[in-house]
């Protein structure tokens, strides 16, 4: 196989896997997010303490996790189906993607908002900050930098799953791999995918690492502070 007859199937195969992994990540944030505060809010000691729902949503999680993810795109096939029209492509394999991924995404989070400081959540709770505030002033501010990294590490995962769901019919950089590189033993054709893929995790992993160093920056920089200390501005507006 040509240089050329490489490019023509891979910049489609290319596109596949971005839209697969960028679509997967998206409602992979959007549901994971929430889920992994929550786990905190409902667990011991959290705002919203809640022992039988906390078990109920970690036993969830825990059962979803430990699913290989090709058995978890079989067993979704009928599901996947009926929500996208079709078990095959790009679009059918951001369902798997995305179900395997929450739980993966949730456990990071919850770790990441556990670790911020108790007594800045014991400060807005004396102030009178209710769930939402502390949620949206303290909890997901302070830990946006480990959260920023989780979604680094979670959408190298899922580029990596996006590879496996080529193998049955999921499009991308991973269905061209096992069809030309394996089907019909074009090697050298599997290892430039391979170097492919690399490249883009790894600049996929310099861009989150980036983001992570600005915003940890940013932190030291004032934003406790400015989280306790009365807003001078409001202060005079009101007098």
């Amino acid at each position: 196989m040509t240089w050329d007859q490489m490019q023509e199937l891979m910049w489609p195969a290319t596109w596949e896997t971005l839209q697969m992994v960028g679509v997967s990540t998206v409602c992979t944030v959007v549901l994971g997010l929430p889920l992994g505060v929550l786990l905190v809010l409902t667990a011991k000691g959290g705002a919203l303490q809640n022992q039988p729902v906390n078990k109920v949503l970690g036993a969830v999680v825990n059962l979803a996790r430990s699913l290989p993810f090709i058995i978890l795109m079989i067993a979704l096939f009928s599901f996947t189906r009926w929500l996208v029209g079709s078990s095959l492509g790009w679009q059918a394999a951001t369902v798997p993607l995305t179900v395997g991924a929450i739980p993966f995404f949730a456990r990071l989070v919850e770790t990441n908002v556990r670790e911020v400081d108790r007594g800045l959540v014991e400060a807005v709770q004396a102030m009178g900050g209710n769930t939402w505030t502390l949620v949206r002033k303290t909890l997901v501010p302070e830990a946006l930098p480990g959260i920023v990294a989780s979604v680094t590490t979670t959408v190298i995962a899922l580029i990596g799953y996006s590879a496996m769901a080529g193998t049955v019919g999921g499009g991308g950089l991973g269905d061209l791999a096992y069809r030309y590189g394996y089907l019909r033993f074009e090697t050298a054709f599997m290892w430039v995918i391979v170097a492919e893929i690399a490249i883009i995790v790894t600049v996929i992993q310099l861009a989150g690492d980036y983001a992570v160093r600005r915003l940890a920056n940013r932190g030291r920089g004032g934003g406790r502070t400015r989280l306790l200390r009365p807003r001078a501005d409001t202060d005079l507006v009101a007098s």
